[in-house]
């Protein structure tokens, strides 16, 4: 068909190529460009069949693509070697190739064939071709032999480059979708590998945490059934850990133990390889396990093993009802999640024995505490005086019940003492007691302290902690300076009194005890909840029974018997001998006002027994510049609070003003450093005062 002489003919042709390269514009997929290609070169050349073939270099074979014809055939897509397919003759030589009846050419008879069955009797290949690489072959084929001349050839060489142009770009995109699919697939399983990771790392619980890991699985690999199986290499068995199973019958179920013999996946864990079964394989495993999964209806399954070194430490199985259902990179992705699974079910079995041998260490502890209250009786309490009896009275009474009991006293006057007695004669015995001082512990770590926390709770939590309260779990928890509390805790504290439940720090989850409080103060509850220091709620749940510790000045009958104890106590402590206390030092020690009260008694005893070298102590009488205590003598103050005044201030001059450490005035008058300050702040005392 010469057109040369035939201007409209030639408009047409390059207005169909303008069409071509919208339609290039417009298509994304191969199919698409070939059919809207043939709808616009009808119009300027005649065909009744279209074909893309490509190049396959892993291969080195021509496949066909994409066909467009006016006549349906059931012909399938076929793939040939290069030179069994004219395609490839084109593709080698670049070179366009026509053949004028298809009935008498010999060298391709599939390709004839399939031609025949559209109806085609001659066509034309042309070279497809892009400035990168070589990529196959387009054809065209009409009803009629010599249906295609030189003028044809030339038009649909233009056509055939743009064509190349849009194919590449097509290739390439569908390279792109591929490496895409495959990324995501790949983010999708770090994800679900990281999943397990942050699970094993938050939880020592086998069965959460594989919970958490069978449904993140379920996210990418469609499975009916997933169970856990550690192997116990001293009895020999396998043991079902842990099962996730939502819409199976219960004929399978968590801590069921089977012999080697029994279950499918003992092959796994004896070769150390993932293992595919399919229904003929567990029917091999008539009893046990297998016969379950049978009954349940499961028709496939995975069975990957744990591997921690040379040993197998159980085996990760997955199972569906429906056949061959695990593909290889499901494998794959089973075999990551089993080496995370390992990890985390080696240091659960390293917990549980961890676990064991500290309930049995705690159960030595309580048995050596009891052996050292018998042979020490370092809580036995000094006294005879009518207020120390008074006093004994009511911790007989209330130590039997559970209820909550406040100690107030002055510093020094044995509050921790009389929580001992309480807890020793109370039914909780046998178990723990707690001591928190609430004055020694910084406030912003006071909450932490109580109750606990999570590892990443804060920054330097780097591991979890158990709380106070849990301690005292079914025993006593002895909170001294419950004053001192901050006031934003105290609602928490009350919480837990009222519901005996709390969350530690950074969790969630509510943990409940049981525990019998007992407090003890040397502050004025009443003018705290007055300046609105201390919540009156928590007061009264605190003030159930309250228990008043007389100060020392007011057990003058009891010091000459303090005195003899503490002596008899640092003698032996020192490999002393020591029989007598002048009447001297007795009657000194009986009149002077002990601010400290017994704690400073105490220390003034063990000062005294230090500086002993005979059979008689020798108190420093120095130290007490004491005066006869009968009212009509002169004295030095006129008030207790003047005397009080005077001691502290003579113990920080000789001090040189260092209120704590072992030499400080704390430590000389016997009291607590924050109980000193407190003392100092009262009175007044100020250094450059």
């Amino acid at each position: 068909m010469d057109l040369t002489h035939d201007p409209d003919a030639a408009g047409d042709r390059y207005r169909a190529l303008l069409e071509v390269s919208e339609s290039i514009s417009r298509n994304r997929d191969l199919p698409g460009l070939f059919d809207d290609l043939a709808q616009r070169l009808h119009r300027v050349v005649r065909f009744d069949y279209v074909n893309l073939v490509l190049h396959v270099p892993e291969r080195n074979t021509m496949r066909l693509r994409v066909i467009t014809s006016t006549r349906p055939s059931d012909s399938s897509f076929w793939e040939t070697p290069v030179e069994e397919s004219p395609s490839g003759l084109v593709w080698q030589t670049q070179q366009p190739l026509v053949i004028h009846d298809i009935d008498r050419e010999t060298r391709y008879p599939m390709v004839m064939q399939l031609l025949r069955g559209h109806g085609v009797r001659s066509c034309c290949m042309l070279p497809l071709t892009t400035a990168q690489r070589r990529l196959g072959a387009m054809g065209l084929g009409g009803a009629e032999p010599s249906a295609y001349d030189h003028a044809d050839l030339d038009f649909l060489g233009q056509v055939a480059r743009q064509v190349a142009v849009a194919v590449e770009n097509v290739l390439n995109y569908e390279s792109a979708q591929c490496y895409q699919k495959e990324l995501a697939r790949e983010r999708d399983r770090l994800r679900v590998v990281l999943d397990v990771t942050n699970a094993m790392v938050a939880n020592l619980d086998l069965r959460e945490l594989f919970q958490t890991a069978s449904e993140s699985l379920r996210r990418l690999i469609r499975h009916e059934f997933a169970s856990l199986i550690v192997y116990d290499q001293v009895k020999g068995q396998l043991r079902l850990e842990a099962v996730d199973f939502p819409g199976g019958k219960p004929l399978i179920r968590e801590v069921q133990l089977a012999s080697l013999d029994d279950s499918p996946a003992a092959e796994a864990i004896r070769t150390r390889q993932p293992l595919a079964l399919n229904r003929a394989d567990v029917e091999r495993f008539p009893r046990g396990i297998g016969r379950r999964l049978l009954d349940e209806g499961l028709q496939s399954a995975i069975s990957v093993p744990l591997l921690r070194g040379v040993r197998a430490l159980g085996a990760l199985n997955v199972a569906s009802t429906r056949e061959a259902a695990f593909a290889p990179h499901d494998v794959e992705l089973l075999i990551q999640i089993a080496n995370e699974l390992a990890i985390a079910v080696e240091n659960a079995l390293a917990f549980r024995q961890i676990e064991e041998l500290k309930d049995k260490l705690a159960e030595e502890k309580l048995y050596l505490e009891d052996e050292i209250r018998t042979a020490y009786d370092f809580e036995e309490i000094v006294g005879e005086g009518q207020s120390l009896k008074r006093v004994l009275r009511d911790v007989e009474t209330v130590a039997p019940t559970d209820s909550t009991v406040i100690i107030q006293g002055e510093s020094g006057t044995g509050k921790e003492l009389i929580a001992r007695a309480i807890h020793n004669l109370s039914a909780r015995r046998q178990r723990t007691f707690v001591k928190v001082n609430c004055a020694a512990i910084p406030t912003g770590l006071l909450e932490s302290e109580l109750f606990g926390h999570e590892k990443g709770a804060f920054t330097g939590a780097i591991s979890q902690k158990i709380g106070r309260f849990e301690l005292a779990d079914k025993g006593t928890l002895f909170l001294d300076e419950i004053g001192d509390i901050p006031l934003e805790l105290q609602p928490k504290l009350l919480r837990v009194l009222q519901e005996r439940e709390f969350e530690r720090l950074g969790s969630t989850r509510t943990v409940k005890v049981d525990i019998r409080l007992v407090t003890a103060t040397n502050r004025d509850l009443g003018q705290m909840i007055a300046n609105r220091e201390f919540r009156e709620d928590l007061f009264y749940r605190l003030n159930v029974f309250p228990i008043t510790l007389p100060p020392l000045r007011e057990r003058r009958d009891d010091i000459a018997l303090l005195a003899r104890y503490f002596t008899q106590k640092y003698a032996r402590r020192m490999n002393k001998r020591i029989e007598t206390i002048p009447g001297e030092a007795l009657e000194a020690l009986a009149n002077w006002n002990w601010p400290g009260n017994v704690r400073e008694l105490e220390n003034l005893i063990e000062r005294a027994v230090i500086l002993t070298r005979g059979s008689s102590l020798h108190v420093p009488l120095a130290e007490l510049r004491v005066e006869p205590a009968d009212a009509a003598a002169p004295a030095p103050w006129t008030t207790l609070e003047g005397a009080e005044r005077e001691h502290i201030l003579r113990a920080l001059r000789e001090s040189h003003w260092v209120v704590g450490g072992p030499d400080g005035a704390a430590a000389r008058l016997g009291l607590k450093r924050t109980t000193l300050q407190s003392r100092m702040q009262k009175l007044g005392i100020r250094r450059d005062g």
